[in-house]
């Protein structure tokens, strides 16, 4: 008998250790969904496309469906799923005239229509980001190919892929997707 209780009694202590790291499990998982958001840095423009500085604003960070809500489904297959539109179909492809392109997704400025060129490829091409900080530029081997994607720092929103054939000072070319980018004339809000 002194057995049999001695085996309950290791049983019970079992479950209840096992109970109380479930317990743990389940707070970490919670206190964690309301941890601080992410933080970036990123270079704010005035409507004139002016830098009044740097700032450190949150990440922005949405589950899928949020997005789906947000975006057209172009926009969400470009942006949240590093898609690309098809060349010569984009909106902006032969926009010239002068202001900001800002991120579909979050709003950050992201490139000064005095850098914009054809390019002859179909899309917005630029020869440099508005400000450095808010791209962020990482290795993509999808489809056979080894490029450069674009991403919004702030909200990682895919932009398109940067070459190394574009025209002097940096002989860089940005190739965004107008499906990731909202346009906005000098001097407007966006």
């Amino acid at each position: 008998m002194i057995g049999l209780s001695s085996s309950k009694l290791q049983r019970r202590a079992f479950m209840k250790r096992i109970g109380a790291g479930l317990s743990a499990a389940a707070a970490f998982k919670a206190s964690s969904a309301f941890a601080a958001p992410k933080k970036v840095r990123i270079v704010q423009f005035d409507a004139l496309g002016v830098r009044t500085g740097v700032m450190e604003v949150d990440k922005v960070e949405k589950p899928p469906a949020e997005w789906k809500k947000q975006l057209t489904p172009e926009q969400f297959e470009v942006t949240r799923q590093a898609g690309t539109e098809v060349p010569f179909t984009g909106k902006y492809a032969n926009n010239h005239a002068d202001g900001l392109y800002t991120c579909i997704c979050c709003n950050t400025v992201l490139f000064d229509s005095k850098t914009k060129f054809e390019s002859g490829t179909g899309w917005p091409s630029f020869w440099q980001p508005i400000a450095k900080e808010n791209v962020a530029v990482q290795g993509d081997n999808s489809h056979g190919m080894q490029r450069d994607e674009v991403l919004c720092t702030r909200c990682d929103g895919h932009l398109g892929h940067v070459f190394d054939d574009g025209p002097p000072p940096t002989h860089l070319r940005y190739c965004m997707n107008s499906a990731s980018l909202n346009f906005v004339p000098r001097g407007k809000h966006s």
